[in-house]
């Protein structure tokens, strides 16, 4: 069968250096008559390609499988499982749903290749071929899969940043509309806010040596810090021996409050947990203190194009952070906001209305005893 209009491959010299090949890319080629398999490889390898062929559809899924294809160019009569049936089933696996797919085949009808479309086909060759236009369309497709794996990488890394400071499941939704998530700007939104200090920190600073200061700090930030993440909280920054964060943006939750006030609790364990684990003969001596407050407050990314950071503004913050300065080591305080979201919960005991630094009125507070 003549699939090519033009001369053998062995008569025409492509340049590799027009569109290099990447070191770990090759082309899965899939058909079922050897020849045409044969022809296709031959033009591909003369142009610097690397390649892997197939002689059926079920054998091309176990070398994908292997070993990711940067391109698949396969035909769509072959026994078994035809072309259609290989390229949604390409395109419907996680591993290989990105990589272009160029279906080639005799058949012109607009049926045909409405059928390729809607299997995920990218790209078509028709029988018998043009070797220059397979060429040139090998090359586009490659450039396009390149261009996938440059973005997918780059969203690896905002992912790798981004899950440092929220749960992942918020990272997916900052990613599907980062021009939204990732701009300078805000919005307010009811937010709960959190602030835990580890009490007689300062004094046990002073009586150590600098590298067990910040090795104790270190080790006790990183025992916390994914209580935060477990109950969808976002890490706002580290202040010191202080964390502070807040839960419901920037994606909000019924549940915001008592996830602040779970993840509170679970902080106070952990820490006494801690306590017992670690050697330092004055570590008996700390303390966790922990102050949560509910309210309105401007929430989004502020700084400049180039150094921003995603944080809370307002009487809501501040609130929380004299709220906190109330709490003694051990002790959870939340405010008569945080309490009317979370009553069904929790048992309290309330304490005598507390006047916060900056605060006009008494704010009413209560310590949080236990979960129910």
């Amino acid at each position: 069968m003549n699939l090519a209009s033009t001369p053998r491959s062995s008569e025409i010299k492509y340049s590799t250096t027009e569109v290099p090949a990447f070191r770990d890319e090759y082309i899965l080629v899939v058909d079922d008559d050897w020849m045409n398999r044969e022809v296709i490889e031959a033009y591909l390898q003369t142009a610097g390609y690397r390649v892997l062929t197939a002689n059926s559809g079920v054998k091309a899924l176990e070398i994908a499988a292997q070993e990711v294809p940067s391109l698949v160019i396969l035909d769509v009569n072959m026994p078994g499982m035809n072309g259609y049936e290989l390229c949604s089933r390409l395109k419907s696996d996680p591993l290989t749903r990105l990589t272009p797919v160029m279906v080639v085949t005799a058949l012109e009808a607009d049926p045909d290749k409405l059928k390729a479309i809607e299997a995920g086909a990218d790209a078509f060759l028709t029988k018998p071929f043009n070797s220059l236009i397979m060429m040139t369309q090998v090359k586009s497709l490659l450039r396009i899969r390149r261009l996938h794996d440059e973005v997918e990488s780059r969203n690896a890394l905002l992912r790798k940043v981004l899950n440092r400071y929220v749960n992942e499941d918020i990272t997916e939704v900052i990613l599907s509309d980062p021009d939204r998530h990732l701009q300078l700007g805000g919005e307010s939104r009811m937010i709960t806010v959190f602030f835990a200090d580890i009490r007689g920190f300062t004094s046990f600073a002073e009586a150590q040596p600098a590298k067990q200061v910040v090795s104790v700090l270190n080790r006790i930030f990183s025992e916390l810090t994914p209580i935060v993440f477990k109950y969808r909280g976002t890490l706002d920054k580290y202040v010191g021996d202080e964390i502070m964060g807040f839960f419901g943006a920037p994606v909000a939750s019924e549940y915001d409050a008592i996830n602040a006030v779970r993840m509170a609790v679970e902080m106070q364990q952990v820490f006494a947990e801690l306590q017992r684990s670690l050697t330092a003969p004055s570590i008996k001596n700390l303390g966790l203190g922990i102050g949560i407050h509910t309210g309105e407050a401007a929430v989004g990314n502020v700084g400049s194009q180039r150094l921003m950071s995603y944080t809370v503004i307002g009487d809501t913050v501040n609130t929380a952070s004299r709220l906190q300065q109330q709490a003694q080591g051990g002790h959870i305080v939340i405010t008569e906001s945080t309490y009317q979201q979370v009553r069904d919960y929790v048992e309290v005991q309330a304490l005598s209305s507390l006047h916060l630094a900056g605060k006009s009125e008494p704010v009413h507070a209560y310590r949080l005893l236990r979960l129910k």
